[in-house]
């Protein structure tokens, strides 16, 4: 495994301060064991002062809990058991200045532990993100000319991938600058999609997030989770955690490992790296109808990473950051017509391909009514609350959604 070590200054202290763990940590081991983790406690305890073997053991431990079953079956206790488990051998690692050890491990007790932890995650990450970014030279970072998207597509060429009739019926509305008025009475009351444009200028992300090295200065080192595979509806799909670095090589590539595209998709990549975080700002569309927001996600991805035909429970705002997508949508009304899985898994998604229709077994989808656009750089397009969308990426793509729901809905789901 790889290291980091500090290569100036003072060396860093014998570890960093997890007040909350310090706080909470006995009555967290009473529940843990109350849950039948009595070996995860007598491990825990081991860790705590200082025994790296016990901390990886109590980590494992914690570990196949959480892949006991599905993930929402998973008791909420063993996810602050992970990230326990986590800020001890973090902590170890932080001693013997292994600063991207210790940045995975905490990343991971981010990504898979619980809440209860979660400032002292946080503030550990902030602080050994201080030594790894002090051993890093500029030339580990690569050109400064590295842009993600520096070119412009043939649009014949696209045209040939995308579904058919694409860009050829009814075009998605597009309006500059649209009023929280226009807004809400146009298309949040009516259920109407709309491109807003001329409304992300003031964001940093829009200069930011094509340079390659702001992103691997700021996220270069930690931990993310991807999807490999054509697409989430397929049986060769699969989930990895790698290095964001790791990731952007993968883009810069150019080309398909042989289970498909790599992509960051629906992530809460700004609740884990604070630094993009400061980069966009929660658009005022989001607060119409009185609701909250309910997530805010990361959609990052090479040309060709596919969101097949699906829709969401809450209203959607889309921002295309970096790069251009395709996106096609279909009314809710149409629901029964595009045919959704039947298990409760995939009941959101349509079993029609459109990238490989079967006309036979769907003779009707070919007629029905839709909206398509290709989405540039610098727009938002408001999705309303299941209505059905199918998301192509035509070249490298950056892109965030802001998840928000009715002001009188109380389902957090």
């Amino acid at each position: 495994m790889s290291t980091t070590t500090v290569s100036g200054g003072d060396p860093p202290s014998r570890g960093f301060d997890t007040p909350t763990l310090d706080r909470e940590a006995a009555a967290l081991l009473h529940a843990i064991s109350e849950h039948g983790g009595y070996a995860y406690v007598s491990m825990a305890v081991l860790a705590s002062g200082g025994d790296i073997r016990a901390a990886e053991a109590a980590r494992e431990m914690a570990w196949e809990q959480l892949h006991s079953g599905p993930w929402h079956s998973v008791l909420p206790v063993w996810r602050d058991a992970y990230s326990m488990a986590c800020l001890h051998v973090a902590r170890h690692h932080y001693g013997n200045g292994e600063f991207l050890d210790a940045l995975r491990v905490l990343d991971l007790g981010i990504i898979m532990g619980g809440t209860l932890l979660r400032m002292d995650l946080d503030s550990a990450i902030e602080k050994v993100s201080e030594q790894t970014r002090r051993s890093v030279r500029v030339s580990d970072l690569g050109n400064s000319e590295h842009r993600l998207v520096d070119r412009e597509f043939d649009m014949a060429e696209v045209l040939q991938l995308l579904p058919v009739k694409s860009l050829s019926t009814k075009l998605v509305v597009k309006k500059s600058a649209l009023s929280l008025e226009k807004f809400l009475k146009d298309h949040y009351l009516s259920g109407c999609p709309v491109i807003i444009s001329d409304c992300m200028s003031h964001w940093p992300a829009k200069m930011k997030w094509n340079d390659e090295d702001y992103l691997l200065r700021v996220a270069g080192d930690r931990t993310v989770p991807v999807e490999v595979g054509k697409n989430y509806l397929c049986t060769e799909w699969k989930q990895e955690l790698i290095t964001f670095s790791e990731f952007l090589q993968r883009i810069k590539s150019d080309s398909c490992s042989p289970g498909g595209p790599t992509y960051l998709a629906q992530h809460p990549l700004f609740d884990q790296i604070n630094e993009l975080r400061k980069d966009i700002f929660i658009p005022d569309y989001c607060f119409t109808g009185g609701g909250e927001l309910r997530s805010l996600n990361a959609w990052f991805g090479p040309a060709g990473t596919v969101t097949p035909l699906h829709h969401d429970p809450h209203h959607n705002i889309l921002a295309q950051v970096v790069g251009k997508k395709y996106i096609r949508l279909y009314s809710s009304s149409l629901s029964e017509e595009l045919s959704p899985h039947s298990g409760t898994m995939l009941h959101n998604s349509s079993q029609v391909d459109l990238d490989d229709m079967d006309e036979k077994k769907f003779p009707k989808v070919q007629d029905l009514e839709f909206v398509d656009c290709i989405l540039e750089e610098g727009e938002m397009l408001y999705i309303p609350p299941k209505w059905w969308h199918y998301v192509r990426s035509l070249t490298t793509s950056f892109s965030v959604s802001f998840w928000w729901s009715e002001g009188e809905s109380s389902d957090a789901s």
